[in-house]
């Protein structure tokens, strides 16, 4: 498969994902459903809206700060403002081109901050490392929130604890088997998952090495409690969920960063992969769109406002270089 194929790939499939997803949501409801949905969006409280951007802005603020600390072991120590503008421009850009933003990132880092890109570029893994190892802590939280739920859906299904067991046993013992095996490879595939795995390694190991490592952990921590806090206030949007349990609205949140990450900038998979969480708490398939086409929208409006107008000061701030 040649590079640029595989380019395509990554852009066409998850377009591709997101357009089945919403025509398998269009089918599966009715016009009348699709109206009650329609308007919940409209009728949704501006104020809540806004909280729930307030909060997100405050966050890539905390990231702009965290970025910090793992630039300055190394010399460089580039002014916040920079950073934010950097980080939304960069947002902005992965809307488009998934994962273009890590790149732009590092390019303007070094364009006004004069850190060399490797540099740059290294500290965005570290960081992309941690923000995977949240998402399954805030994963697994989720789970053990709603154990019983879990142990329910098992019986009903006819597994039962026995052979809930079996498979899991089953699964880990593939595991071992498949580690064993992309170890003593030296296939393609073999060679990345490798490769991540040590990334992901020297991210964890560097993170003890910090001066200020408690303040990026504090960080880190506030910016996963900013996102759920962006997606929890937008429960009093939609008059059905604003009662809805924080396990639900965990697994709901955990359902949308996984469409966040598998379709580009969650495009028309984020409402869907909402919803179908929300139905496991028996919340209506037009409530749960519409919380999830309001959170989803929401969110996308402030990347694209506040990532246009840092696109376009980012380099008025700096017209001196």
């Amino acid at each position: 498969m040649t590079l640029s194929l595989k380019k395509s790939l990554k852009i066409i499939i998850p377009i591709a994902l997101g357009i089945f997803l919403v025509w398998y949501l269009y089918y599966s409801t009715t016009e009348a459903q699709r109206e009650q949905i329609l308007g919940y969006i409209k009728k949704a409280d501006p104020i809540w809206i806004m909280v729930s951007v307030l909060i997100g802005m405050l966050s890539h603020v905390s990231r702009a700060i965290r970025w910090n600390y793992l630039l300055e072991p190394m010399g460089y120590r580039p002014k916040i403002t920079n950073n934010v503008l950097i980080i939304l421009t960069a947002y902005l850009t992965n809307l488009g081109v998934p994962r273009s933003g890590e790149f732009l990132r590092a390019t303007a880092l070094t364009t006004y901050e004069d850190v060399p890109f490797e540099k740059g570029f290294g500290t965005i893994v570290t960081e992309r490392v941690v923000d995977v190892l949240m998402l399954l802590l805030i994963i697994i939280t989720a789970l053990l929130f709603q154990t019983e739920l879990i142990l329910g859906f098992l019986k009903e299904s006819g597994l039962g604890i026995v052979g809930s067991l079996s498979i899991l046993l089953i699964g880990i013992l593939g595991l071992f088997i498949a580690i064993r095996l992309i170890r003593k490879s030296t296939a393609g595939f073999a060679l990345k998952v490798k490769s991540f795995l040590k990334n992901m390694m020297e991210g964890i190991l560097s993170i003890g090495k910090m001066r200020n490592k408690w303040a990026f952990i504090a960080h880190t921590i506030f910016i996963w409690f900013a996102y759920f806090a962006m997606f929890w206030v937008v429960k009093f949007t939609v008059p059905e969920t604003t009662d809805a349990s924080l396990g639900a609205l965990l697994i709901a949140f955990v359902g949308g960063a996984i469409a966040m990450m598998t379709t580009n900038g969650g495009f028309l998979a984020y409402p869907v992969a909402v919803s179908k969480s929300l139905e496991i708490f028996s919340i209506s398939a037009v409530s749960g769109t519409a919380f999830g086409w309001i959170m989803w929208i929401s969110q996308t409006l402030m990347i694209v406002v506040f990532g246009a107008i840092s696109f376009l000061v980012l380099p008025l701030w700096n017209k001196d270089r």
